[in-house]
């Protein structure tokens, strides 16, 4: 099927909008090398999904506590101070211009994460761009993980719109491609990852940066 211009655009957090530095920059506080940061972030990625991939289910400060203890010495506290600086992350430079254009564009905005709640608004809020984002959804709320194809309906579905009509923009191939599958649109560009993955469905848009993921997706046909 031909995707068309979605209605509403939902935008990953963690890497996507927000830059991960201040996690890295607490791992180097503790001594620790700040290329660690990508291992224990996909550690935790891993950890939260082969939990719900087995039929259970944990919070991503649990499944981020578990990738620090697993990875590092460091003490029960000094694990919970290092999950306690996703608060103060901030969007990446292309974030408001972005976003600002699908909102001038009449496309309505959310943020779709499984990472804690308050982390988006936190985040949103550092960057003065809060009143871009309709609102910022957590799929902690129904207890799952992304790609989960009940994540994006679950969405789709607060946001009062078929999965056809929404977009989901994420510098992660594995999130587009369970947009993808749940019936969404999925657009990819690359911050952490250098290509999209061959070995999913194809997205509809994988483009250089976010702005022109932005932009492929108001090019698009209206229905």
């Amino acid at each position: 099927m031909t995707p068309t211009r979605p209605r509403v655009v939902a935008l990953d957090v963690n890497e996507t909008l927000l830059d991960l530095a201040p996690v890295r920059a607490g791992l180097v506080e503790h001594g620790l090398a700040p290329d660690l940061l990508s291992t224990v972030f996909a550690r935790t990625l891993l950890t939260g999904f082969a939990a719900a991939t087995a039929g259970t289910w944990c919070r991503f400060r649990d499944a981020f506590d578990a990738a620090l203890a697993q990875l590092t010495d460091l003490s029960a506290a000094d694990r919970g101070r290092l999950a306690d600086t996703f608060l103060e992350l901030g969007p990446h430079p292309d974030v408001e211009p972005a976003l600002r254009r699908l909102r001038e564009a009449g496309v309505r905005v959310v943020t779709l994460s499984h990472g804690s709640p308050g982390v988006a608004e936190a985040g949103l809020e550092r960057g003065g761009i809060s009143p871009l984002v309709e609102r910022t959804l957590s799929s902690e709320v129904i207890r799952a993980w992304k790609p989960a194809r009940e994540v994006y309906l679950w969405a789709a579905g607060i946001c009062d719109v078929e999965p056809a009509r929404m977009a989901l923009v994420a510098a992660h191939g594995w999130d587009v491609h369970g947009a993808i599958r749940a019936g969404l649109t999925g657009a990819w560009f690359p911050r952490a990852e250098r290509t999209y993955p061959a070995v999913y469905d194809p997205a509809a848009i994988v483009a250089e940066d976010l702005g022109g993921a932005v932009d492929a997706l108001l090019a698009l046909p209206a229905a």
